[in-house]
Order: structure tokens, then sequence, then C-alpha cells
């Protein structure tokens, strides 16, 4: 369907290879294969592929697109997939209840500024990019029927996430047995030689090979990642709102990793960052004996904010949290807001303090709202104007 690259210059160091099929990498499949390919100095095809089922892509999204960066480096072409086709029906790979369908107007407007989001981490100018409707929209019935025939419905039931929701009771929807196939037959339609995904998209990777194998192509070869977790120290998803996000601010994404879990600090610089990794065992080491935590949480929380928003911003934005958290000073520059409604939990939601009223109202619930330094724990309230609203230990609004 598509050309194959051209002859490029290829990075076969053994110790780039080495770093590359180990560093926050879970699993790779057919491994000697790959590391054959790699030192052999081919071009390959490496796939991945995000669905846009929120508008921002989050930093755990960012373990296989830095992973894409890292083959980019050694000279390989990236094929990114932007999943507006398999986004409306919705992969239910890491859920414990079915995901419902989106409708194609949601996925427009999310997937509006991916490209963007993605060059933060990833050249995209050097990528080819592509939304997989433009293949998945035309397959007809018997063409389906033939893929479906690589598959037994017992593989499908018996991945874990699908057999704990049959054995309660839940329901399983018949779509959802498509995703993996339309997952799969993406790498067909840009023929991929790697493809890369978390672990809890084994299944549907694995769907890439036996379909390549249908259409008569070599089966990819596949590198899957670790999940990150979130800030609450569950997964890290969108829809638990429990994210650090590409395009968050400067002083967001900052106060955000200062409230991440210790325990998560090294596989953060690990899986999230590509501070060298000798740097890392010293930061480890310096954990086990006994240095503060939060000392090294401030340096992965500055090389996360200078990574995506320079240096300059990133020594603001340490400096904004210093003083506001550890000095607990407010800041001279707080940000202004008029708001339509001035009851707490709207202005704190119209604001994007807070994404939604449910979450604004469990913040009030458990004390992280004040109003002139005064927690406030009746989500009725109304706040004047002139008055400062904190939400959190680093979050400042005057209210016009």
């Amino acid at each position: 369907m598509f050309n194959l690259s051209k002859a490029m210059s290829v990075n076969t160091d053994p110790k780039k290879i080495e770093e590359l099929l180990t560093r926050g990498v879970s699993e790779v499949i057919n491994r000697d294969n790959l590391e054959k390919k790699l030192k052999g100095g081919k071009v390959l095809r490496v796939k991945f592929g995000i669905d846009p089922t929120s508008p921002n892509i989050h930093i755990g999204r960012s373990v296989p697109l830095l992973k894409l960066r890292d083959f980019q480096n050694l000279g390989h072409k990236i094929i990114f997939i932007i999943g507006d086709f398999t986004g409306v029906i919705g992969d239910t790979s890491d859920k414990d209840s079915e995901r419902p369908m989106l409708d194609e107007e949601t996925i427009t407007k999310n997937l509006r500024d991916y490209i963007e989001q993605a060059e933060k981490i990833i050249d995209t100018k050097k990528c080819e990019i592509y939304h997989n409707s433009k293949w998945l929209s035309k397959l007809d019935y018997h063409e389906i029927g033939k893929q479906a025939n690589s598959f037994s419905l017992n593989e499908f039931i018996s991945r874990e996430n699908i057999k704990k929701r049959l054995d309660i009771g839940k329901r399983v929807s018949l779509r959802e047995l498509l995703y993996p196939m339309m997952q799969g037959y993406d790498s067909v339609a840009v023929k991929a030689d790697v493809e890369l995904g978390g672990t809890d998209q084994k299944f549907n990777l694995l769907a890439g090979r036996e379909l390549q194998r249908l259409y008569g192509q070599e089966p990819q070869d596949i590198i899957t990642g670790p999940l990150v977790e979130g800030l609450d120290g569950r997964k890290m998803s969108s829809s638990w709102g429990n994210t650090i996000n590409l395009i968050d601010t400067a002083n967001d994404m900052f106060g955000k990793v200062m409230s991440l879990k210790d325990e998560f600090i090294i596989k953060y610089f690990t899986l999230v960052t590509r501070v060298e990794i000798s740097i890392i065992d010293k930061f480890n080491k310096d954990l086990s004996s006994g240095v503060n935590p939060k000392d090294i949480k401030i340096k992965l929380a500055h090389e996360l904010v200078r990574f995506y928003h320079g240096e300059d911003e990133a020594q603001k934005a340490e400096a904004y949290f210093i003083s506001t958290f550890s000095k607990k000073e407010v800041p001279t520059d707080i940000p202004k807001f008029k708001p339509e409604k001035y009851d707490i939990v709207s202005v704190l939601v119209d604001s994007k303090l807070i994404p939604s009223k449910s979450e604004a109202r469990r913040a009030i619930d458990q004390g992280g709202v004040r109003v002139d330094n005064i927690v406030v724990k009746d989500a009725k309230h109304t706040i004047s104007v002139g008055s400062i609203l904190q939400k959190g230990k680093i979050h400042f609004l005057e209210i016009l």
C-alpha cells in the first residue's frame, strides 16, 4: 500500500541497540530476529498508534513515544498512526468494563492537536503519519470475515480482563472482538517491521503478526513497555484524571510531578526521561542511603519541565514551587479569572483548575480548596470578587 523506506544511514552501535531493547522494555517478541536486523543496518518501519479518546497525550504515552525517538535517532522510519477509526470503536484492553463508542465529532475534536503534541518528543517531519480510517473504513464484510478466521473466540475471552468481566457477569460486546483485528490490520496497511505498545496491548500486537502472515507479509517484531502509574497510584488514564499531560503548563507539570508517590521516582526517571542510566542508578543509591525523596523528585520535575518547556521555564517552575510550597508564600503574579458563575464548584471547573464538577466536590470534601487562605468545605460556597482561590498547594487564582 505504501512505498518502503529508501536507503538511510542507520546507527548499528551495539551499546545503543542494547539500550533500545532494554530501557523501558517489558518484553521483546522475536528479539533475536529484531536484534539481527538492527545490527545488520536495515531501515525498519516502526509503528505506534494512539486512539484520540481524549484531547491530551499524557506522559504514560511518552514511554512508546520516547522509544520511537530512540529508533528515529538510530535512523529508522517511524510510522505514527492516529486511530480516528479505532478510536470510535474503542479498545478495552486496559478496562474492567465495556468502553462506550465515541462519536466521530468527538474523535475529530480530540485529535486536532495530536501531531503538535507528538512533536514534543518525535520529529514528525521525518515520520509517516496516517489516520487509520484511510484503510479501515474501506473494508467490507468479506474482508473482515477472512481476517476473523485467523482468530478463535477462546483466544479473545481468555484474556485476563475479558475473562474477569465474563466471570462476574459483565457484558462483553461483539464490537470489542473487532478491535484487535483493526489494530492488527494497521500493521498490514503500513507494512510494519516493528510495533510498540504497552503490556496491556500484547494481544492486539500479536494480532498484527497473524494478519501479516495472512496477507503474505513477514510478521512484525514487538516491543512492549510497562505501564506508568498516575498521580493516584493507579495506571495513568485520562478517564481517571490522574495524568501529567504533555501540554500542561510548566508550573502545573512541576507541581504534579512533586505530588507523585515517592516509590515511583526511579521508575519515572527510567521510563519517561532520557537521563543517563548511570545517573539514575546514583539517584537510586541516594534514596536507599536516606536522601530526602523530595530532593530527587525536584530533579525529576525539573528534567520533565526542561524537556517539554525548556530550561528557563524549568528554573522558573522550580522557583515557583519552592516559594509556594516550601516557603508557603502566595505568588506575586497570580493569574486572574473572571467567572460567569461565582459558586466555588463552577469557578474551579470553568477556570480549568479541576476538570469536572464531581472532582471539584471531591477536592472540597477533602480540604484541598482554600479561599483567602481558609479551607472551604461547602460545595455551595460563593466566592467574592477580589478573593484568592487556592487549589492544592501551588495553584492560585485572583477572582475578578
